[in-house]
């Protein structure tokens, strides 16, 4: 058997009859006619082939059957309200999941505070970071695994979408018993006679690439597939010396003192980057909303 739609108006206008008790009244409420009410009503009980109102010279009453059918129409009519509320709101970027990938985790500052004021902004949006190199990081956006990323600039691939964030001071990173822990700061001469110790792996050494257009050539590097941590303990450990940025340089390391590097190019800045064919609206308002706000506080 076949059955037609039931308009959703029509369960909105059962609802309004059952509370007020009289179709006029109901009517006036809901701005339509009260014949027009009355025939939608017919119109239902005949589809569910159940009488839901009585009617007679005491106006309306619901029958047993309405009664029975009114909790089905009242929770129908608030899981409808749940969809529009729901839909409004991912359509709107209010709701969801941003799916991060970090090339340089955003310790310190800035990067927490923008981080701070987006959960302050957007409480119900979560954020899940994915921390690795930036071939497995533009790899995972190009397959929708990730949504955006934090990514120095110098590892963005050519074609992406990005816009820059932030900027940040870059410090050595010395062993404490080293002789030029005792400097206050360092130029780039004085650096280039040492192992400097990188991030590297077998298909991404942007990490040595970055410290040499700053060093020059002829400068011994040691690369590590590991963490930024891993680089620091091993700096700790004497092994050599790394670069680090200003927000790093907050997290302290055993064996490990920081110094600035008192050169005009001593900087590296932070793009956050996405694949252009996203058009998810969350992660729309993410990289409106860091954009935005790394302009607001000046943070280039």
């Amino acid at each position: 058997m076949r059955h037609s739609a039931i308009d959703i108006d029509v369960l909105q206008f059962l609802v309004k009859v059952a509370e007020t008790g009289k179709l006029s009244r109901a009517a006036r409420i809901l701005h339509v006619e009260t014949s027009t009410l009355s025939r939608k009503i017919s119109a239902v009980e005949d589809e569910l082939g159940v009488t839901l109102f009585e009617r007679g010279s005491f106006g309306i009453r619901m029958t047993a059957a309405g009664r029975a059918v009114m909790p089905f129409v009242r929770r129908l009519l608030a899981d409808l309200e749940a969809l529009r509320n729901s839909s409004f709101s991912n359509g709107a970027g209010h709701v969801g999941e941003v799916r991060i990938g970090v090339r340089m985790p955003p310790v310190g500052e800035p990067g927490q505070s923008l981080l701070r004021a987006w959960r302050k902004e957007y409480p119900n949006v979560d954020l899940t970071f994915f921390e690795s190199n930036e071939h497995e990081i533009m790899t995972a956006i190009t397959e929708r695994r990730l949504d955006a990323a934090f990514m120095t600039r110098h590892t963005l691939w050519p074609g992406w979408e990005a816009v820059p964030i932030w900027r940040e001071r870059l410090l050595v990173a010395l062993p404490t018993h080293h002789p030029k822990a005792v400097r206050r700061s360092l130029k780039w001469d004085l650096l280039r006679n040492e192992t400097f110790l990188v991030q590297g792996w077998d298909d991404s050494q942007t990490a040595r690439e970055f410290f040499a257009s700053f060093l020059g050539s002829g400068v011994k590097y040691k690369s590590h597939s590991v963490s930024k941590d891993s680089i620091l303990a091993f700096a700790g450990a004497g092994h050599g010396v790394t670069l680090v940025t200003k927000s790093q340089s907050q997290v302290k390391f055993p064996g490990v003192v920081y110094r600035p590097i008192t050169e005009d190019n001593a900087w590296v800045e932070v793009d956050l980057a996405w694949e252009r064919e996203n058009k998810d609206a969350v992660v729309g308002r993410f990289i409106s909303f860091m954009r935005d706000q790394s302009a607001s506080r000046r943070l280039l």
